[in-house]
């Protein structure tokens, strides 16, 4: 069975999938690298580390696919580049160490509206962070792009809140790709697409979650 990695496992979508992935038989064992504590489980490694000083060579890198979800707001960062920092520059560098200890499968969580020419600072650090784990040359990369995203988050977002609020309301007249995503399903497509570590670029949009 799969060792998989999940980076980003204390976010709203992360931790999601970390209850899936521990729930799950084709799972052997999770990695699940942080900044703070998991709460303790026997399948799950969870090694504390400052993402600004990955340890290159330590063993736990070692494993068949990674999820990432590592996501944050510019609000939330304090500026464009500590977001840049966390949204691109961490992505790539887990893919690119996982990848240099074996690991073939890689699942990104991006968002809707992800291009790295778009005149949007956030749609263009996304489609930035795509193009990049593109390059790295992974035979598996599945990127979904969620909308909006439904589901309780550990901090409050005030801007976010009122979105939900009236996309909920006006679901009807708001087109597929743009509604709201439960945080559940975007886990699920990850889990299911890093774990089945199909071939080649594959993309899921938000109307296919």
């Amino acid at each position: 069975m799969p060792v998989l990695m999940l980076v980003g496992a204390t976010g709203l979508v992360g931790s999601a999938v970390l209850r899936h992935a521990l729930a799950d038989a084709r799972v052997d064992r999770i990695v699940a690298p942080s900044r703070r504590a998991l709460p303790a489980h026997p399948r799950l490694d969870n090694p504390l580390v400052d993402f600004d000083r990955l340890p290159g060579d330590a063993s736990w890198w070692a494993v068949d696919a990674v999820i990432c979800t590592l996501g944050t707001t510019i609000r939330a960062a304090g500026s464009q580049a500590a977001f840049r920092k966390v949204d691109l520059e961490y992505p790539l560098a887990v893919a690119r160490l996982a990848q240099r200890h074996g690991a073939r499968s890689f699942a990104f969580n991006s968002a809707v509206g992800a291009d790295p020419g778009s005149r949007i600072f956030y749609n263009r650090v996304k489609g930035e962070a795509e193009q990049a784990l593109r390059a790295c040359g992974y035979a598996s990369l599945t990127i979904v792009r969620p909308a909006l995203l439904g589901g309780e988050r550990a901090e409050r977002r005030t801007a976010e809140s009122i979105s939900l609020g009236l996309l909920g309301a006006l679901r009807p007249l708001v087109p597929p790709r743009y509604r709201v995503v439960p945080a559940g399903q975007v886990a699920r497509r990850l889990l299911d697409a890093a774990l089945a570590a199909r071939d080649g670029l594959h993309i899921i949009e938000s109307e296919a979650i």
